[in-house]
């Protein structure tokens, strides 16, 4: 297979970074992947893994002939990242490759991007975001099938030059996700709701388990539902503290619509409404049927 572009250069090699380069390799959609960060013992290690062909810590370096550049920082650290590369390209747009990015919130980083460009978008920016993940982190975990058959959501805007995005499109279709477009407001709603909400409920669970007197019994004799709630408290704190920060606003509304849920279903069992509970678990029965069922026609398909 022919190459489609030259050079693809990912800032922050680490799971997401790291898996979408060895997908990139693997499926020959870059003849070159360069990676760069401020660790150089994990560029290293992902030279010696075969993640990526070459490294460099110098930011311009990294930059120059690039085709695609793939900001895979942390959430806050991507929004300054932007800060440092869109002033580069003031005056000379056709020098830019194209960029994107895999940060789970999007709204701080098209602040910060029109803030670096003049109100508006640049032409060259296109922003992304992989639903697939893991919590392990690291070079060492990534894996090319990490965005298989699961969804990418990117946010294109009106500022943005078509063929960019059909790239950006193009790039995340060849490690074999689907693709979908969203409003930069849309996606940081959803992804509150259904990403961020349950990583703050898995972290203040086992939080508020830990500190109970009665810790050391309840997680010796915790079963496979526990196991499997709490699995995503494994994440990267300092991953999640930022998403928290950068997404305020929703992840506040998403909190205080759960916490209202939540006194609802405490008022029903201190009154003993069996019937009001019972409604709850039963709506709540049916919605993830139906989802369970939604997840397992798009794998057969």
């Amino acid at each position: 297979m022919t190459a489609r572009i030259d050079t693809t250069v990912i800032l922050g090699l680490g799971l997401i970074g790291g898996s979408l380069a060895r997908a990139l390799k693997a499926r020959g959609f870059s003849a070159r992947v360069i990676g760069h960060g401020h660790r150089e013992a994990s560029l290293a290690r992902g030279v010696e893994l075969g993640v990526i062909d070459d490294y460099t810590m110098d930011l311009n370096a990294a930059l120059e002939g690039a085709d695609v550049v793939v900001v895979a920082t942390p959430t806050l650290v991507a929004a300054g990242m932007l800060e440092r590369i869109l002033p580069l390209y003031a005056g000379r747009e056709e020098a830019m490759p194209v960029i994107t990015d895999v940060a789970s919130v999007k709204g701080n980083l098209q602040r910060a991007a029109q803030g670096a460009w003049g109100g508006r978008m640049p032409p060259r920016l296109v922003l992304g975001h992989p639903i697939a993940g893991s919590e392990r982190s690291g070079v060492e975990a990534s894996r090319a099938d990490l965005f298989r058959n699961h969804r990418v959501i990117l946010t294109p805007d009106a500022d943005n030059e078509p063929a960019a995005v059909q790239l950006v499109r193009d790039m995340w279709l060849a490690t074999g996700a689907e693709v979908v477009d969203m409003s930069v407001a849309s996606h940081d709603a959803v992804l509150a709701a259904t990403s961020h909400l349950p990583h703050m409920l898995a972290y203040a669970l086992v939080d508020a388990l830990a500190q109970s007197p009665a810790s050391d019994d309840i997680f010796r004799f915790a079963a496979g539902g526990f196991r499997d709630f709490t699995r995503i408290a494994s994440s990267d704190p300092v991953m999640w503290r930022d998403i928290a920060i950068a997404n305020r606003e929703a992840v506040l509304a998403t909190i205080d619509q759960f916490s209202g849920h939540l006194a609802a279903l405490r008022k029903a069992v201190d009154t003993q409404d069996a019937e009001g509970m019972l409604q709850t678990f039963s709506r709540a029965k049916a919605a993830r049927d139906e989802f369970a069922a939604m997840l397992e026609a798009r794998q057969r398909n």
